[in-house]
């Protein structure tokens, strides 16, 4: 079976980055080439197994993204993805589809180990949640990830008129803008220590075109498909 593996694709960056949009965008691109395809996304906010996520991020636990330690952080999310693994696209992946993650393992080595202040502790941090979830929990690694870079002045503004337009309250990441800052900061070096595929999303002011940037995506990942 193991020669028969789809290949997993996430597609990751900071809140209001455009990864909803990028995710369906590339969907109908491989769709329309033929490609058996299939989009996930995490967390599974309409899972039961989301229920301790949805709990930290809306405050139960703490109202600081802080106020709660990044492993008991972790696994709330890992569970989440366990569970939607094995109930939702297991099969699918190991019968060779294309699997299309926005946001996935990845997202807790940036929202969580910038919890820890000590470089060390990250490392330390980052070698137990790559071992819990890949290992321990058997959840597949990704074959590749696209880091979308909008920088945190655009996407603040983003994220103001999404909570908006939707009148949606934000949660307790979206809450504090200094927190989502040095989270930026870790994804870029996280895209380069770990080789992710890098596209920039705007210009330092204003994003990008959708369609610009998904064409920039499907160059990153094409010679994985």
């Amino acid at each position: 079976m193991g020669d028969k593996k789809g290949k997993l694709i996430i597609i990751e960056a900071g809140d209001a980055s455009g990864k909803e949009t990028q995710t369906r965008l590339l969907y109908e691109k491989l769709n329309a080439e033929g490609k058996n395809v299939k989009r996930v996304e995490f967390p599974d906010y309409e899972a039961e197994s989301s229920v301790l996520v949805r709990m930290y991020l809306s405050g139960k636990f703490g109202k600081q993204a802080e106020d709660v330690d990044a492993y008991a952080a972790s696994t709330f999310f890992a569970v989440d993805r366990y569970a939607s693994y094995r109930m939702k696209w297991k099969k699918d992946y190991e019968a060779g589809t294309i699997i299309l993650s926005d946001r996935y393992t990845t997202s807790n080595l940036i929202h969580q180990a910038i919890k820890l202040k000590d470089e060390t502790e990250r490392e330390k941090y980052t070698e137990w949640l790559q071992d819990l979830e890949y290992e321990k929990l058997g959840l597949p690694r990704p074959d590749c990830v696209v880091f979308l870079d909008m920088a945190p002045a655009v996407s603040d503004k983003l994220l103001a008129a999404r909570a908006k337009e939707t009148g949606v309250s934000e949660d307790i990441h979206e809450k504090d803008k200094a927190y989502l800052h040095r989270c930026y900061e870790a994804y870029c070096a996280a895209a380069e220590k770990f080789g992710w595929k890098h596209v920039v999303c705007s210009d330092g002011v204003n994003p990008r075109p959708p369609k610009e940037i998904a064409e920039d995506v499907w160059n990153a990942v094409r010679d994985y498909i």
